[in-house]
Formats: C-alpha cells, sequence, structure tokens
C-alpha cells in the first residue's frame, strides 16, 4: 500500500511536470521521457493493484480455515470431555462388576457342595422309582388287555342292537310308502284321464283359432310391405325432384346475377372475342360446376343405398 501511495505521487509529479511543459514549449525529447515514465510507473500501479488483491482473497481464505480449525478444536474438547466422563462411570460399573463376582463365586461354592448332596439323594430315589415303575407298567398291560376285550364285546353289542333299530325302521317307512304309492297312482290314473279329455278339446279350438290369426297377419304383412315400397318410391321420387328445383333456382340466381353484374355491350364484347353468338355464351355460363355433379351423384347414391336398407328390413323377420 505505501508503495502504491508512493507511485501515486510520483504519476501526480509527473502529470503536473508533462501539464507544465506543455504550457512552456519545452524540447519534445524530454516529454517522451516523462511519458515512458509514466507508463512504466502505471503498469507498476497495476502489478501492485494485482498482488494486494491476491493478497487479500489469501487472506480471507487463511482466515476462514482458522475459524473451521477453531470449531473443530471446540468439537473435539466437547467429545474429549464426554469421553472422560464415560470412561469414569465404566471403571466404577467395573469395579462394581468385579465385587459382585467374587460374591458370587463365594456363593457358587456354597451351592456346589449341596448340589452334591441333592444329587446323592436324587439317585437313592430314582433306583427306588425304578423299581416301582417296573411293577407298575405290567399292572397296566394286564388293564389295557382286559379293557380291550371288554370294550370289543360292548362295541358288537351296540352295532347289532342299531342293525336291529335301523331294519325295523325301514320295514315301517316302506310299508307305508308302498300304501301311498298305491293310492298316488290310483289319484293319477283318474285326473290324467281327465286332463287328457279336456286338453284334447281345448287343443283342437286353440288351433283353429291360431289359423285364422296367422292368416289375418300375412295378409297385414303383405299389405304393409307393399305400403312401404310404395312409399319409399314415392319419397325418392319427391326427394330428387325438390333437388332439381333447387340446383334450377340456385342456376337461374347466379343468371341473374351475372347477367345484372354485365352489361349488353360487355356481353356483345366478350361473344366477339369468342366469336359465339350470345344465346352460346349464356349456355356456357350456365353450366354447371363440376363439384355440384360430384355431389347430386354422391346423394344419388345415398338414395339408393337407403331404398337397399329398407328392402333387407322388409325382408327380415
Amino acid at each position: 500500500q505505501e508503495e502504491k501511495e508512493d507511485l501515486q505521487g510520483k504519476l501526480k509529479l509527473r502529470e503536473h511536470l508533462s501539464q507544465t511543459a506543455d504550457k512552456s514549449e519545452a524540447t519534445p525529447a524530454p516529454s517522451k521521457n516523462i511519458d515512458l515514465e509514466m507508463k512504466q510507473l502505471q503498469c507498476k500501479l497495476k502489478n501492485s493493484n494485482n498482488e494486494i488483491t491476491k493478497q487479500s482473497t489469501t487472506i480471507k481464505s487463511l482466515k476462514n480455515e482458522v475459524r473451521e480449525k477453531e470449531e473443530r478444536i471446540r468439537e473435539l474438547q466437547t467429545k474429549i470431555s464426554r469421553l472422560e466422563r464415560d470412561l469414569n462411570m465404566k471403571r466404577h460399573l467395573v469395579e462394581d462388576l468385579r465385587s459382585r463376582l467374587k460374591a458370587s463365586q463365594e456363593n457358587e461354592k456354597t451351592s456346589n457342595e449341596t448340589l452334591e448332596s441333592l444329587e446323592r439323594k436324587v439317585k437313592a430315589l430314582a433306583e427306588d422309582c425304578s423299581n416301582k415303575k417296573t411293577s407298575i407298567d405290567s399292572l397296566k398291560q394286564r388293564l389295557n388287555v382286559a379293557t380291550k376285550d371288554k370294550s370289543q364285546y360292548e362295541q358288537m353289542y351296540h352295532k347289532a342292537k342299531d342293525e336291529l333299530e335301523k331294519k325295523d325302521l325301514k320295514l315301517t317307512n316302506l310299508e307305508s310308502k308302498m300304501i301311498e304309492t298305491e293310492r298316488a297312482m290310483v289319484e293319477l290314473e283318474t285326473t290324467a284321464s281327465q286332463q287328457l279329455h279336456g286338453l284334447a278339446k281345448q287343443s283342437g279350438q286353440a288351433l283353429e283359432t291360431v289359423q285364422k290369426k296367422l292368416l289375418l297377419t300375412n295378409d297385414k304383412v303383405e299389405e304393409f310391405m307393399t305400403f312401404v315400397k310404395a312409399l319409399t318410391r314415392e319419397l325418392q321420387h319427391s326427394v330428387q325432384e325438390l333437388r332439381t328445383k333447387v340446383k334450377q333456382a340456385k342456376k337461374m340466381g347466379e343468371v341473374r346475377a351475372c347477367k345484372k353484374s354485365l352489361s349488353q355491350e360487355s356481353v356483345q364484347l366478350a361473344a366477339s372475342i369468342l366469336n359465339v353468338s350470345t344465346t352460346d355464351l349464356e349456355e356456357i355460363l350456365e353450366v354447371e360446376d363440376d363439384e355440384e355433379t360430384a355431389k347430386t351423384k354422391m346423394e344419388f347414391e345415398k338414395d339408393k343405398e337407403w331404398l337397399q336398407y329398407i328392402q333387407k328390413l322388409l325382408e327380415a323377420q
């Protein structure tokens, strides 16, 4: 910064000297030297400014690193304090566990002695129990054989009793069913004979009425078919007449508009140019467009399709 201030003061002096030199109209050689020195000083100024900016950026980055390291040191200190507390707690726990181990080892010695004495007593009791078990097993085997025989005889008795009861029930049911079927057979024969006579009479009358109705319906259907066919033809004919009238009206309107727009002199002029009479020219003007002819063809085809559709409907049931 001091170098910068010195250079700025020198620049100001050089500028002042150059201004005074210009006013006093001195020789050109010293003014060139002054300009060169001015440029050199300006270059030095720029270099110094660049160095200052670089140093300021490095200082800022170093400050930020210092702050980060301080924060990291604080965090590490807090962690160290926590770890020291944990260590102290663990030491106390280890001491308690050691004391408990000593107490448990002493208790184990006494319990082992009592266990040995109890094992001896258990062995003696197990020998007595095994002897008693052998005697009990033999008695159980005898009991099982007796109970099996008893259960087999009881099952045989119950089965025979159940079979007898079922056969008695079947006999009674069969007797009752035989009586009911005989009654139903007699009733069915009487009712069937009566119904057959009645149905024969009714069927003859119904067949006659149905035949009459069928003849009437066939006549009506034929009349309806003829009526629909005539109606469709008339409709098609009337529609075609209306379309032709509409087209003629459109043509007449267009011709009138053309005649109104064209004067007699212009018509004569056009006829003379084309070597045609005025009547021929009017016929040329009245010629239909290709689009209109195409439309008429499309409409005629649609009418045909409609007629075919109606005929299919009439032919269907």
